[in-house]
């Protein structure tokens, strides 16, 4: 019988909370085997003896309170809460075997704690992000980003745009694409036989028939009723400030906000602490926390790791109804 599915889980910024939140997998038991990667000592050493690190070896099962650790050594010795660009080497490394290990069959997905961008940066590689590279290095021309939490799923037309970009930035063809590949996943992935997706609009009260702005008739209207035509079941577009109210709320699955700032707010004020990340359109499956690198509280002990729990959970279910699919 073949084993379960492995979960990659990626330790991150070295200098930040997620060695330590890693470490505190180790307190439950998970339905799919997760294995960290990074550097052994500096995981166990982040554990602070509340969890017993071991080094990962494929045909050796796993234990009840036990952590397996891919050993990936740090370039050099890392400090919390000091970043250093010597290590930027090593937390794309990361990246790059969890990778190698999905495309091989080895990992059923990968879960990422969070990175440092500025400090990848400073060591003279261009990054702007796990999403932005994952898309690059699978070659994918399009992925689109989904925030789960709180009984929500909150996807964006429009991610990192200064807001008086937005409004160019939307398209007919970013519309099209993006709800294309919200709708696949939501079928592929979260096991959605007929997914309603409630889209936002772009202006106050979706432009109020044209008074506050023409977008909502002249681009995110058309493309909506063309892809209904294909039988996708799509609501809007929508005054975004009654479109988060429940009632509406219970008439779909997720929600397709136009731009950062006007969706995920919302979800974050609704899970806080436990949402999750999740990079659609991808070859591969990929969760995150929701959260950065903390630098004032790495090495302290109080790290909460709900959002690294939710997103191993979130990733678990999304194999399994991948898995099942085919």
């Amino acid at each position: 019988m073949a084993s379960p599915p492995i979960l990659a889980i990626t330790s991150g910024e070295p200098a930040g909370i997620g060695p330590e939140l890693c470490a505190q997998l180790s307190r439950r038991d998970w339905l799919l085997r997760p294995v960290v990667l990074g550097d052994l000592e500096l995981i166990r050493t982040r554990a602070a003896g509340a969890a017993v690190v071991r080094a990962y070896t494929p045909d050796v099962p796993a234990a009840a309170g036990v952590l397996d650790v891919l050993h990936m050594p740090l370039n050099v010795a890392a400090r919390p809460g000091r970043l250093d660009p010597a290590n930027a080497g090593y937390v794309l490394a990361l990246l790059d075997r969890a990778l190698h290990g999905c495309r091989s069959g080895e990992f059923g997905a990968i879960v990422t704690a969070p990175v440092h961008k500025g400090v990848i940066n400073d060591a003279g590689v261009a990054f702007s992000g796990h999403t932005e590279y994952l898309a690059e290095h699978t070659g994918t021309p399009r992925v689109v980003m989904m925030l789960v939490g709180g009984g929500l799923r909150v996807a964006l037309a429009t991610t990192h745009l200064p807001l008086a970009a937005v409004p160019g930035a939307i398209t007919r063809a970013l519309l099209d694409e993006t709800l294309r590949i919200l709708h696949a996943d939501l079928v592929g992935r979260f096991g959605l036989v007929a997914p309603r997706i409630l889209v936002a609009g772009l202006n106050p009260h979706a432009g109020e028939s044209g008074h506050m702005g023409r977008e909502e008739i002249d681009v995110i209207a058309p493309v909506l009723e063309r892809l209904r035509g294909e039988g996708m079941h799509l609501i809007g577009p929508l005054p975004a400030d009654t479109l988060f109210v429940p009632h509406t709320l219970r008439q779909g699955d997720a929600v397709l906000a136009m731009y950062h700032d006007q969706g995920l707010p919302v979800l974050k004020h609704a899970s806080f602490g436990g949402g999750v990340n999740v990079t659609l359109g991808l070859p591969i499956i990929r969760t995150s926390v929701d959260h950065g690198t903390a630098l004032d509280l790495a090495g302290t002990g109080r790290a909460d790791a709900g959002s690294l729990f939710a997103a191993v959970e979130l990733a678990t279910a999304m194999v399994r109804s991948r898995d099942a699919a085919r």
